[in-house]
């Protein structure tokens, strides 16, 4: 569970101003990171990052307010595309870039090593690739020595495709071949007529029950039914879901298009649809952030009510996990062998068919989205050998019981070292 430094209950915003790079103007961050604190956000999302650039400043900043970084490292140019399927030397090199550029900084959180990759059962052939990039970054971290940052994946919330994904990426025997936590894109909970049994979030919850990694809402904030209300942080945080899941990262910081944000920079300019990255789209992207009414003060409120309870590092034992087990291959379905290994690098696939066998457009639930170069298949998106067999609980989040830790620290460096020694991508500060 996401906790703030103060101790209030809190979650994560997706933040991304700018397609290329929120992280290099310390300016802006400082005027956000205000209003952040006051909406009780102890974590941020962003889709993607110049690895070459100097993020010194923004990341202290955030640091320094008691906020984390969970950061994609993919590129719009190289992320695992459906028409030819590959993880190959270059997409590898770059996504080690944005790792040993944010490694360095002890508020980074957590890795995506894909966003909404595979969106329906036809683009089920790239799951291996997508798992063997995991392995690939996950044995590249280690062998640099740095601390075990947690590498998982932001899915689509998309039946039949969600059950069959999560738990082949969870089932291998050897638990470097598994993702160390897995995120959902749910835009389930619409409105305040929306409950935890109508929503879906109960399904979702029986589907996730005893999942041997950490697993949260990489996004969430459905706005189909204005004004937003929040209400399904209440189960979220709450006695149904905390057990289970860790959290949740709200859609999204700044308003655009597709009208899902919670802070705005001055007002839509028609006339001005594009002047460099100062405005795009008609929407002003930097400067001081206004409120948006009443999403921003209903996000405060729910975040202000809850107060979840979860398992304090003291009272951690290493019990043992279980593996999900492998889905089988089926014809016209999931079309998996997981007894086979993982793809190498440079290996390629071309699926007969695909659901998305071109490029994905950079489009989110209703309009333009700097957040990633992936398609909505619902409100918004959504390898190996041997069979499933425990494993010891040790240094990686996909090895853990428990998906909520409370870690009873006196500082951020202080948290940052019990996160370095159990490698779990949830953080909590008391």
């Amino acid at each position: 569970m996401f906790f703030h430094a103060t101790g209030q209950a809190g979650a994560g915003i997706a933040y991304q101003l700018v397609a290329n790079d929120p992280l290099i103007d310390t300016k802006q961050c400082q005027l956000d990171v205000t209003l952040m604190k006051e909406l009780g956000a102890n974590a941020i999302r962003v889709y993607h990052v110049d690895p070459l650039a100097d993020h010194t400043g923004c990341m202290q900043v955030f640091a320094d307010a008691g906020i984390y970084l969970f950061v994609d490292m993919d590129s719009f140019q190289t992320y695992i595309k459906l028409d030819v399927i590959a993880w190959n030397q270059n997409k590898s090199d770059s996504f080690k870039q944005v790792m040993d550029e944010f490694q360095k900084y002890d508020n980074t959180a957590g890795f995506f090593v894909g966003n909404e990759v595979l969106n329906g059962l036809s683009d089920s052939p790239a799951a291996p690739y997508l798992l063997a990039a995991a392995a690939d970054l996950k044995a590249y971290r280690d062998a640099k020595g740095y601390r075990p940052i947690p590498i998982g994946y932001s899915a689509t919330d998309s039946a039949p495709l969600g059950s069959l994904l999560q738990d082949y990426l969870a089932c291998r025997s050897n638990v470097s071949e598994r993702v160390d936590f897995f995120s959902l894109n749910s835009y389930e909970w619409c409105g305040s007529q929306t409950s935890y049994a109508t929503s879906g979030y109960m399904a979702l919850q029986h589907s996730f029950e005893d999942y041997p990694a950490p697993i949260f809402f990489s996004e969430t904030g459905c706005n189909t039914v204005p004004p937003r209300d929040f209400s399904d942080q209440t189960a979220i945080f709450g006695a149904n879901m905390s057990g289970t899941w860790s959290g949740a990262i709200i859609y999204e910081w700044i308003q655009e298009m597709n009208h899902y944000g919670l802070v705005s920079y001055g007002p839509y300019a028609p006339n001005a649809l594009q002047q460099g990255t100062t405005i795009i789209d008609g929407y002003p992207r930097q400067g001081t952030p206004t409120p948006v009414t009443p999403d921003f003060s209903n996000l405060k409120a729910q975040w202000a009510t809850i107060s979840p309870t979860g398992v304090v590092l003291s009272a951690y034992s290493g019990t043992s996990v279980t593996p999900r087990p492998c889905p089988p291959s089926t014809a016209g379905g999931w079309a998996v062998d997981a007894s086979l290994p993982l793809p190498t690098i440079g290996q390629v696939e071309t699926p007969a068919a695909s659901s998305a066998a071109s490029a994905p457009s950079p489009t989110g639930p209703t309009g333009p989205r700097p957040a990633g170069p992936a398609t909505s298949s619902s409100a918004a998106d959504t390898v190996g050998s041997g069979s499933a067999t425990s494993t010891t609980a040790s240094g990686s989040a996909a090895q853990f019981e428990h998906n909520v830790l409370f870690f009873n620290e006196e500082s951020v460096t202080g948290c940052l070292v019990a996160l370095l020694t159990i490698g779990l991508a949830v953080l909590v500060l008391l």
